[in-house]
C-alpha cells in the first residue's frame, strides 16, 4: 500500500478544541480523516464509525460534541475519547477509531495516512 504525507493546514487556524477533516488521493477510492486540535496537540482519525462503517460527520469540519469534548458520530451519537480514539459511549463501546499519523511542523499539520482505499 502506497503512503503519501499531506499538508492539513495550520493549527492556528482551527478552534481548540476543533476538526478539521482531510482527503489523501483522489478518484473513486480516497482516504478520508479528519485532526483534533487540543490545546498544542493533534490527533487524527480515519473518517469511519467503527459502529455502521460509514463516515462520523454529516457537516463539514464537524466531529465534537456540543461541549467539544469527545468526537461524536452523527448518526448513532457514539462517542470517542479525543486522545485515545476508544468509545466509551454507544453501540461500538470499547472499540476505537482508527489512527493516522500526524505531525506538527513549523506550526503547519501534516497527516500521513494510504494514497488509495482500493485494494
Amino acid at each position: 500500500m502506497t503512503m503519501r504525507e499531506i499538508k492539513v493546514g495550520s493549527l492556528a487556524d482551527i478552534t481548540d478544541p476543533g476538526c478539521r477533516e482531510f482527503s489523501i488521493g483522489d478518484g473513486d477510492w480516497p482516504f478520508t480523516g479528519f485532526v483534533v486540535r487540543k490545546g498544542d496537540s493533534v490527533y487524527a482519525y480515519q473518517n469511519y464509525c467503527m459502529h455502521v462503517g460509514h463516515p462520523l460527520n454529516w457537516q463539514p469540519d464537524s466531529f465534537l460534541t456540543k461541549e467539544r469534548d469527545a468526537i461524536i458520530c452523527s448518526s448513532h451519537g457514539a462517542m470517542y475519547d479525543i486522545e485515545a480514539g476508544e468509545c466509551f459511549a454507544g453501540p461500538c463501546k470499547g472499540q476505537r477509531l482508527r489512527a493516522v499519523d500526524a505531525d506538527v511542523r513549523d506550526g503547519v499539520i501534516y497527516v500521513r495516512g494510504p494514497a488509495s482505499l482500493r485494494g
